[in-house]
């Protein structure tokens, strides 16, 4: 089931690429229903934290009417920053599946691991590397094509524009 919705955070992600943003997906679910779906926001809202994980954090709480997701697994496409991982432990999810590893932001293990932390008040299980070449694939092809139009004057929003 863990391919079934990564493929789904995958398509989050596409959307996010198709408005200029970094393309990451994430999809909130528990026992077997997605509660929220999102991607990132941040160019678009001009917002520090609007990232995928943060977003869909928020609509899961609106869809449980709780700040405790208890019993949800979290599925993004790539290793969380600190931020987001704050937000899942701050948030009770259960367990969180995640795909591209990110090695200058990452804290499931890339650049140090924030679930391992002695002393938290909540312990979220962690699963890495689902669907990693696809959601890999997706963030290299984006940030090419994002060094391509600075090289050649242009935004990226007229790149993904030029793609749709």
């Amino acid at each position: 089931m863990d391919e079934y919705y990564m493929g789904l955070a995958l398509e989050e992600a596409k959307k996010a690429k198709a408005l200029g943003e970094t393309p990451v997906g994430a999809v909130l679910v528990k026992d077997g229903e997605i509660l929220a779906k999102a991607h990132n926001l941040r160019e678009k809202e001009q917002q520090a934290t609007a990232h995928a994980e943060i977003l869909v954090i928020q609509q899961g709480n609106k869809a449980l009417n709780s700040w405790r997701l208890t019993d949800t697994v979290l599925y993004v496409t790539m290793e969380p920053c600190a931020m987001c991982g704050g937000a899942m432990i701050q948030s009770r999810i259960d367990r969180l599946v995640f795909g591209a590893f990110d090695p200058k932001g990452g804290v499931c293990g890339s650049m140090f691991n924030l679930f391992e932390q002695e002393g938290l008040n909540h312990k979220v299980a962690v699963s890495g590397g689902i669907l990693e070449e696809a959601c890999g694939t997706i963030l290299t092809e984006f940030f090419q094509e994002l060094r391509k139009a600075k090289k050649e004057g242009k935004s990226i929003e007229k790149t993904a524009e030029n793609h749709q």
